[in-house]
């Protein structure tokens, strides 16, 4: 099974407003989990309780979407694996936005959830197409770092490492030591200092 994403198709989701950060993706009283499972149904979780079902989350139009477009420094605040673990978990493969925090990004691609940047147009009229039309169908194609619809097509950004780690299927490195445990324990028998009997 190839660990390379090249292209991302589905729906996509609206999410407005600048700054929104880790607390505020997944309350801190879900960092308690032992695992990730169940986090997709918690993400947004407060923000969701006081828009009283107004939240994009919970509207019907936006469930199974594929694509989530925001605005700038998204992902900012605390560390926390557990933010894009919820995004994921709840659906979404890839996240276009203005710009990201560094750690929110670094641990998306560590998962395989591409984050792309455009410039702040691109990002209003991907937001104002897919409010106006939730079943709009959109490609982001990663490799050729384009996003289009119908009628509408930009460039997006991503830097050159993450950009090959994902379109090569390099970002999956627990993948990368199961595929190749075979060379790893060859590799590892002919070290001495991990020689033991």
């Amino acid at each position: 099974m190839s660990n390379e994403v090249k292209i991302i198709q589905g729906r996509g989701i609206p999410l407005v407003g600048n700054d929104i950060d880790t607390d505020r993706i997944i309350p801190a009283r879900f960092l308690r989990c032992v695992t990730f499972d169940g986090l997709g149904e918690e993400v947004f979780k407060d923000d969701r309780a006081q828009s009283n079902g107004t939240h994009p989350f919970d509207q019907p139009q936006y469930q199974g979407a594929k694509l989530l477009v925001v605005n700038a420094n998204f992902g900012c605040g605390s560390s926390r694996e557990h933010a894009p673990q919820a995004i994921a978990r709840w659906g979404i493969d890839g996240i276009i936005g203005e710009s990201f925090a560094e750690i929110f990004f670094g641990n998306c691609v560590a998962m395989g959830v591409v984050c792309v940047t455009a410039d702040p147009a691109t990002v209003k009229t991907l937001q104002e197409a897919i409010a106006d039309n939730p079943n709009l169908e959109i490609t982001l194609d990663v490799e050729a770092r384009q996003v289009q619809f119908p009628g509408f097509s930009a460039s997006v950004n991503m830097a050159a490492g993450p950009h090959q780690m994902l379109t090569t299927g390099t970002w999956d490195t627990c993948g990368q030591l199961v595929g190749n445990r075979d060379a790893i324990r060859t590799t590892a028998a002919q070290l001495p200092y991990l020689a033991w009997k």
